[in-house]
């Protein structure tokens, strides 16, 4: 069995919170207790809101978290040829196609769909799963906005790439915290279907969440992926990918998520659960672990 190799992979786009806390301390965790290592990712592909100054001082809060991680911290920004090369893997195979609907137009269908009383499917996130530019616009306007080199997002035929693959997939899920890290994990099965042909790469953007983050993994040799249960259906699409791509599939732990008071997970603009608000604050370490129940 190869040594056990856990990753922790936040954008620095904005200052860590309470969630990400949990999540980096967990993976810290189970790298010990597993007799494995632990390296940190710099998701960086948003090159507009990810900035050196947030990058220091995502760095400077895991330190102060206690983690030690391996060096050198891995960029995404220095893996656009990698993805790209994926990405034209999956177009040779023909799984690949332009997407010019706009949010608004897409929007717009769907309202008109449901407001008729026909329902519209919606990913395992919310949003409506996309529909095809040829059911909202015409051949016409798709034609000229390819001639005008009109934005667009490259997307995956999720159809045919279920079709390529034939049988079920599965993922191996095992538990995040406690006695359950060691325990055998579970077989879970993979509905990609459900959240229909996602992005995998943008005019401007070289690749997605998605793609890169299946590439990756592969490329740092990571065998147990453990992150938040907001993320356990987009392992659906992940094992999609490391299938079509011929990657290996890591294990994955999904541990529970710190809430706001209103009731959703945490996010960057949380200003209030920053850790850098909390420790200007006062509040030590110790006592950081003891809120978030670690």
């Amino acid at each position: 069995m190869p040594e056990p190799v856990f990753r922790f992979a936040p954008s620095p786009n904005g200052h860590l919170h309470l969630g990400h806390a949990l999540s980096a301390l967990l993976n810290a965790r189970a790298a010990v207790a597993l007799s494995g290592r632990l390296l940190v990712r710099l998701e960086d592909i948003d090159r507009t809101r990810c900035t050196p100054e947030l990058e220091r001082e995502m760095l400077e809060d895991l330190a102060w978290l206690g983690l030690q991680w391996e060096e050198p911290v891995l960029r995404q920004s220095d893996c656009f040829p990698q993805y790209r090369e994926a990405l034209e893997r999956l177009q040779d195979m023909g799984l690949v196609y332009p997407a010019y609907l706009t949010r608004a137009e897409v929007r717009s269908y769907v309202s008109a769909h449901e407001a008729e009383g026909k329902p519209w499917p919606r990913d395992p996130d919310g949003a409506p799963v996309y529909p095809r530019d040829e059911v909202v616009i015409s051949q016409a306007e798709l034609s000229a906005r390819a001639d005008s080199d009109a934005p667009f997002a490259l997307r995956l035929d999720m159809t045919r790439a279920l079709a390529r693959l034939g049988g079920p997939l599965f993922w191996e899920e095992t538990g995040a915290e406690g006695p359950a890290l060691f325990a055998p994990g579970k077989k879970a099965p993979v509905d990609a279907a459900a959240w229909g042909d996602v992005v995998l790469a943008r005019k401007d953007t070289p690749t997605s969440y998605h793609l890169a983050v299946v590439v990756d993994d592969a490329r740092q040799g990571i065998t147990d992926v453990l992150r938040g249960l907001d993320l356990y259906h987009a392992t659906s699409v992940h094992r999609v990918l490391q299938e079509l791509l011929g990657l290996p599939a890591p294990r994955y732990r999904h541990h529970r998520l710190i809430l706001g008071e209103d009731g959703r997970k945490l996010s960057k603009s949380s200003q209030d659960t920053s850790l850098r608000s909390l420790r200007a604050a006062g509040m030590t370490h110790t006592e950081l672990r003891r809120k978030i129940g670690f």
